[in-house]
């Protein structure tokens, strides 16, 4: 078994700009690939600041996690939990550099048994609910034209937190008063300016509200879902399964992130711990290529809501495989393992 990879630029077709940082139009990620018996498995480490991880970082530290993998999986690569847990042992939280090589992992496995990683799970990816389209922070005109572009998604989600809120979404409304809203604060607000907004939120039928104070202020959490009318979904605050646990009764529901749970496998133990606590569930992304989406597409058909839209915010998108139709629809088809090849 060998670990090989390399950097690769991924350009956006906008600047994807949220409540907290203002994003290049250009970013790094990197392309994982491990080879086993002459068959290669693929994954993407779409590496990102607030967690602590560059793709100058992940190339650093895959030398290493690549040598763990070859120790642990010896003549076994279908162990998977045995090499995950051996990786995970090697070094700190470094999500998005582990999560490429559970994605490669998991590919390399399906394509050794000619099935794709869905069908490997007992999966129904008839049971994936559609993704939403992103809207990023940008001048009202900008975002009036993303919201045109995106006219054949049945759902957007807003990114908010700026003293425009209203304004942009009494824009998107007029737009697209047919189509459901979700909208992501991404950390923005305190509890106190998030009950303030909730009201607002109400009278643009916005579906629910995601992550809206910080993600320790678990207190804050609780407040705004108690005085709220819409579900709340904690997104920074639930990183692994071992988060959920104190999120019950705080929030309704949890949003999986491959590249915060730093495993596929991870992101199954986060359903089946939130469902154990009656929570709903939903997975999203990063910025990240079609290999990154392909690889959590596996999951959808576990999920309520499902946002991965990644790759198709991209100018140049590297790869082609499992994601989402024009009209948010999942794509997952039948190809072995991620199913994702060169573009």
């Amino acid at each position: 078994m060998k670990l090989t990879f390399e950097t690769l630029d991924l350009r956006t077709r906008h600047a994807f700009n949220i409540a907290r940082q203002v994003d290049p139009p250009t970013r790094q990620t990197v392309w994982v690939r491990i080879e086993d018996d002459g068959i290669e498995g693929w994954g993407e480490a779409p590496a990102t600041p607030f967690y602590g991880e560059t793709a100058a970082t992940v190339s650093a530290i895959l030398p290493r996690l690549g040598d763990a993998l070859v120790r642990a999986a010896g003549e076994d690569p279908f162990a998977l939990e045995r090499i995950e847990a051996a990786v995970a042992q090697s070094i700190g939280y470094n999500p998005a550099a582990r999560v490429a090589i559970s994605a490669a992992l998991h590919d390399l496995v399906g394509k050794k048994l000619g099935i794709p990683v869905w069908k490997l799970w007992g999966l129904d990816p008839a049971a994936a609910p559609k993704s939403s389209f992103t809207i990023g922070i940008d001048t009202l005109e900008v975002m009036r034209e993303k919201v045109r572009e995106a006219a054949a998604y049945e759902i957007l989600k807003i990114k908010v937190g700026t003293p425009r809120d209203r304004e942009v979404l009494r824009m998107i409304r007029d737009e697209a008063p047919g189509k459901t809203l979700r909208v992501d604060a991404n950390t923005a607000w305190t509890a106190k300016e998030a009950i303030r907004q909730i009201p607002m939120l109400e009278e643009f039928g916005v579906e629910f509200v995601e992550q809206p104070v910080a993600p320790d202020d678990l207190e804050g959490l609780q407040r705004v879902r108690r005085e709220s009318s819409l579900p709340v979904i904690a997104d920074e605050s639930c990183k692994t399964a071992g988060d959920v646990a104190k999120l019950v009764g705080v929030v309704d529901g949890v949003n999986i992130k491959l590249a915060k749970c730093a495993s596929l496998r991870e992101a199954i133990r986060i359903v089946h711990a939130a469902r154990a606590h009656h929570m709903s569930v939903m997975i999203g992304c990063m910025i990240e290529s079609t290999l990154g989406i392909a690889a959590a597409a596996q999951v959808t058909p576990l999920v309520d809501y499902v946002d991965l839209d990644g790759a198709a915010l991209l100018a140049n998108d590297p790869f082609t495989g499992p994601g989402i139709e024009p009209d948010g629809a999942m794509r997952l088809g039948d190809a072995p393992g991620l199913g994702v090849s060169p573009a």
